[in-house]
């Protein structure tokens, strides 16, 4: 018999938890077995051994209805396509190109055919552009609502493979793209189904906030970075995506390397359209962009050799440097405070 660990006189709630606390207390004691498995948990994609000329990526990610998207506001082909783009992107923060595709859906009754046929248009179409193979996959019911588990394995060079570890004192910390449009975007729509339910005749105008919108319901992976740095002869020393917010990215790669850092306010790249939303909302547009989460933008650091080189490449910024651990890790505000750097962004439970 196996021995039941739920018993417990004081049971935990997951909440105490939350996801990377319980992630890392769920995995603590599991062992990797294969010398094949290059990588485990802890990463954006775990490694495996494939080849003498490459390694294999795979990542998995859930999206649950209520949790991860409202249908109220998204379209379902828009939901296939960021369903499949957001585990490329996975991919592509280890520096590898995805290659294969499987999709678990499970939904309920009320769905239609049409519906889910919807649904998978969109994750054709990312496949179609981003040049990988829907391979397979399973479909279940579910007693309600619908929830989406996507599976995407990659290829990347065994020399070229990036980690959230790797960074040094003195390495530049740099994004592409712009951050907090995702996060903009949502309160926007979010704003629109709060009027659209009081009322029903309502029609919303999103012609004024269509970047923001597009970044939250269609966002895009960093396959032109990638391909961009792998031009110009750069390896980041260490890469994540932006999923759950800047703030807590860059703690990710700094607890990973046991290391410090310095960004600063100025330097965090921001659209126009961004500032005018959290303007509305009275909000900092930097607040947006450090706990908004869900960018899909690629933090990385690279040798501060590289920054001549990093500075002229279009669509990325230099944003700060990687420290010593004992110098802390700081946002320094446009007034030159230091600021403790907090992830304060989407949490799971």
């Amino acid at each position: 018999m196996l021995e039941d660990k739920n018993k417990t006189n004081n049971p935990t709630p997951v909440s105490e938890l939350g996801e990377f606390k319980l992630i890392e207390h769920l995995t603590q004691n599991i062992q990797i077995k294969n010398s094949s498995t290059l990588k485990g948990i802890g990463d954006d994609a775990a490694v495996f051994k494939h080849d003498n000329s490459s390694v294999s990526l795979i990542s998995c990610d859930m999206l649950v209805e209520g949790v991860h998207f409202n249908l109220r506001y998204v379209p379902l082909k828009h939901l296939g396509y960021k369903a499949a783009v957001v585990n490329f992107s996975d991919i592509y923060a280890m520096n590898g190109i995805p290659k294969q595709m499987v999709v678990g859906l499970a939904i309920s009754s009320r769905f239609t055919v049409e519906a889910v046929e919807e649904l998978y248009a969109g994750m054709i179409l990312a496949c179609e552009r981003y040049g990988v193979d829907f391979v397979g996959g399973d479909t279940t019911s579910s007693p309600q609502g619908m929830q989406i588990s996507v599976t995407v394995v990659g290829e990347v060079a065994p020399d070229r493979v990036c980690y959230r570890k790797g960074a040094k004192v003195n390495d530049l910390i740099c994004v592409s793209g712009d951050l907090g449009a995702a996060y903009a975007g949502l309160l926007v729509l979010q704003r629109e189904e709060k009027t659209f339910l009081a009322n029903p005749h309502h029609t919303p105008d999103l012609e004024p906030y269509d970047y923001v919108v597009e970044r939250q319901l269609k966002p895009e992976a960093g396959k032109k970075i990638q391909q961009l740095l792998s031009d110009h002869s750069i390896i980041p020393s260490a890469m994540i995506d932006i999923s759950d917010g800047l703030a807590s990215e860059l703690l990710h790669l700094a607890n990973q390397s046991n290391v410090g850092l310095k960004v600063f306010e100025d330097k965090i790249p921001v659209d126009q359209q961004t500032i005018e939303v959290a303007e509305e909302f009275h909000m900092t547009p930097l607040t947006l962009a450090l706990n908004g989460g869900e960018d899909y933008e690629l933090l990385f650091t690279v040798d501060i050799s590289m920054h001549d080189t990093i500075r002229q490449l279009s669509n990325i910024s230099v944003i700060g440097h990687i420290t010593s651990d004992t110098d802390g890790r700081y946002l320094i505000s446009n007034s030159g405070q230091a600021i403790d750097l907090k992830a304060q962004g989407w949490t799971a439970f």
